[in-house]
């Protein structure tokens, strides 16, 4: 049947936000219906990664990723005496990362009406706001969305309407909850006068009172403090609570404007299935993380890069519907990782034993003067162990970073310089490693082959020289010969020489066309 849209998503926070552009730029129809008429004017979260910086650029706005915050420069964990306990280093950005500050402060609202603008250009979205979902139903070729009396078609919903979301409702899905949750008063606050904090980013790991310090980009600073045993969350929610406890940090009616004060619950969780037929998950419908990692809106952008290729991939016929199975794979599988560090951390931090948090101190104080002590655990760049990856070669899960090269067009990200989506990477002639066949299968589902090239050497057609020595290394280290990197920018596999690259892509086209091919309803994008 025709349906009103190829794509309805649910929900406009940043997740949806992301989800429809991504979807938009590749020409399908996509519908948004947000509950909400007017945008939220508070920040919930206050803190992105390099990955994360990737993602919002392919959706057309890395261009401005300045505008919405600042890079950050570190984040301490300390004792209630002042004691350093752990400390990250945020700032610089060496070959090897996403090509991006590898941290970033920003203000939600900011990023939100940057996302607006881009989608305000995309004639195919379309948002309707004031408008509340209240059930979905799938049929044989389609899903039928309520809203009141409203009723709306798509070939596929997509729910990113947060933590108490209609959609996962509407599918059925069980929780998996580590039941790790605690109470903290949030303080959104602007200083009359700028102040320079030291560490910018602090967990004061008090059991007198476990309280967070952080930057909130431009210019907005938050204050985060746990509620005890036997505090009321009304008594801790007055605006004359929230001012007592700030005064302690310099931070005064006379010297500051308190934007919001809320009590919030941080939890633990995911969901057990990330799909139902034609209706998916992301973001807070399908997670919630701790605040320690700083990655829970991350965790929700990486949702939006995976999905979204590969229900483009579904929506064209490349692809059978069962590719969007290796959606809840992959994403579980990281999730478990950084929702397992980020509960780590929370357990640290909101320790109220007196007794064990001296024992805690004094374990963390040692291993902070131990110079062979053990790296925290990898946040960005974490790889893939399972779903859609190949078996030929090593180096199938890993994250494939980003560096500047040089193309014919100019010096730039790579990302921009050569484009996004499947990318075939090769210090040889792609076309002396893959057959006419091979070449016409990438190319169908809009493959891009790079030759790179030494820094310094001359460029032709579909080469790129690699000017920060980030690619050529990488191809060496994995014994290489060709790299297939998928869309989401992490590496479906390699290939050792000619005849592995034959049994490369044929794992990516076997991987793809596992299931009976969904021809597209609408006829295909816009």
């Amino acid at each position: 049947m025709t349906t009103d849209c190829d794509v309805l998503v649910v929900g406009w926070g940043p997740v949806g936000r992301l989800t429809a552009i991504l979807l938009a730029q590749q020409g399908w129809r996509v519908t948004v219906l947000e509950r909400y008429e007017r945008p939220y004017p508070f920040p919930r979260a206050v803190h992105f990664d390099g990955e994360t910086a990737r993602y919002l650029a392919a959706a057309g706005i890395g261009n401005r990723l300045h505008e919405v915050g600042d890079p950050a420069v570190d984040y301490e964990f300390h004792t209630a005496d002042g004691q350093v306990l752990m400390r990250l280093e945020l700032a610089g950005d060496p070959p090897g990362s996403a090509g991006w500050p590898r941290s970033v402060v920003f203000h939600q609202p900011a990023l939100e009406r940057v996302l607006q603008e881009r989608a305000e250009r995309l004639p195919n979205l379309r948002l309707l706001r004031g408008v509340e979902v209240t059930g979905c139903v799938e049929r044989d070729d389609h899903v039928e969305v309520g809203a009141g009396r409203r009723r709306f078609t798509a070939s596929w919903v997509v729910g990113c309407d947060g933590a108490h979301s209609v959609v996962r409702h509407a599918i059925r899905s069980t929780v998996t909850d580590l039941g790790f949750f605690y109470d903290w008063l949030l303080c959104d606050l602007v200083l009359d006068e700028p102040r320079e904090f030291r560490p910018n980013n602090l967990q004061i790991c008090d059991p007198a009172r476990p309280t967070t310090v952080v930057s909130g980009g431009l210019e907005h600073r938050r204050w985060e403090f746990m509620r005890l045993p036997g505090e009321s969350v009304e008594e801790l929610n007055r605006p004359e609570t929230a001012w007592r406890l700030l005064e302690p940090h310099g931070i005064t009616p006379e010297n500051a404007t308190m934007h919001r004060h809320s009590v919030y619950t941080f939890r633990a969780q995911w969901v057990d299935q990330w799909r139902r037929g034609r209706i998916l998950l992301a973001g807070d419908a399908a997670h919630l993380m701790p605040p320690f990692a700083g990655q829970g809106m991350c965790a929700g952008v990486r949702d939006a890069a995976n999905l979204t290729w590969k229900l483009d991939l579904v929506l064209r016929g490349r692809a059978g519907p069962a590719l969007l199975d290796s959606y809840a794979v992959e994403r579980t599988g990281h999730l478990r990782h950084f929702i397992g560090y980020a509960v780590e951390l929370g357990k640290m931090v909101c320790e109220l034993d007196p007794a064990a948090a001296a024992v805690r101190d004094s374990m963390l104080l040692a291993r902070a003067a131990d110079p062979e002590a053990e790296e925290p655990p990898q946040l960005s760049g974490v790889p893939l162990t399972e779903g859609l990856l190949s078996g030929a070669g090593p180096g199938a899960g890993a994250y494939m970073p980003q560096g500047r090269v040089t193309g014919t067009a100019g010096t730039g990200r790579f990302d921009d310089v050569a484009g996004r989506g499947f990318v075939f990477l090769t210090g040889q002639d792609p076309a002396a490693l893959l057959d006419e066949a091979d070449r016409e299968f990438l190319a169908g589902i809009g493959t891009r082959l790079v030759r790179v090239v030494p820094a310094g050497a001359p460029v032709g057609e579909g080469e790129v020289a690699d000017d920060d020595g980030v690619y050529l290394p990488f191809l060496a280290e994995s014994s290489a010969v060709a790299l297939m990197v998928r869309p989401d920018f992490y590496v479906f596999g390699s290939a050792a020489d000619r005849g592995s690259v034959a049994e490369l892509v044929g794992d990516l086209r076997r991987g793809l066309l596992s299931a009976t091919p969904q021809r597209s309803l609408s006829g295909g994008p816009v």
